[in-house]
């Protein structure tokens, strides 16, 4: 490296299906709130690991890591592909978990998560992209809004 061309830039973030090494850190994420939640402190249940094994060996759902370049998790997103009879036959993708590490939002990543997950959607033959948000997160709806989703149904949840 040359002193006019200073040090090389990092790759840019990098979208990948989560290994079983990332579920500390997707749990951390999904903990994290205000704050960033250190991964190495996450406990990971027999519960969590259940779950992911059963996600990881399911072809319509899948756990994506957005990666910055240094490979550090900093961003997450479940999404389950569902067949169906509408819309002539087409599979949607039904996004739930979206979370981008609390130090790192406000700089386009979330932004940069959807567009992958879309994409990823789109390529798969998918009609649509749905999710549902907290009705309480008004910045998350806007968020979604901008990146233009539209509010279509009122949702509705039966805790068992």
């Amino acid at each position: 490296m040359s002193a006019a061309t200073g040090p090389a830039p990092a790759p840019a973030h990098v979208l990948r299906p989560a290994t079983r090494a990332d579920l500390p850190a997707v749990l951390a994420l999904l903990a994290d709130e205000e704050a960033v939640v250190d991964p190495t402190t996450v406990v990971v249940t027999e519960a969590y690991e259940r779950a992911f094994a059963a996600i990881d060996a399911d072809p319509r759902n899948e756990v994506l890591v957005l990666l910055d370049g240094a490979g550090a998790v900093v961003g997450c997103l479940q999404a389950t592909y569902i067949p169906g009879l509408g819309k002539g036959g087409a599979e949607r993708a039904l996004v739930e978990a979206v979370r981008i590490r609390a130090d790192r939002r406000g700089a386009g990543l979330g932004r940069t998560l959807m567009a992958h997950a879309v994409t990823r959607a789109r390529s798969r033959g998918c009609a649509l992209v749905q999710l549902t948000s907290d009705k309480e997160r008004a910045d998350a709806h806007r968020f979604y809004a901008a990146l233009g989703f539209a509010r279509s149904h009122e949702g509705f949840k039966l805790a068992l």
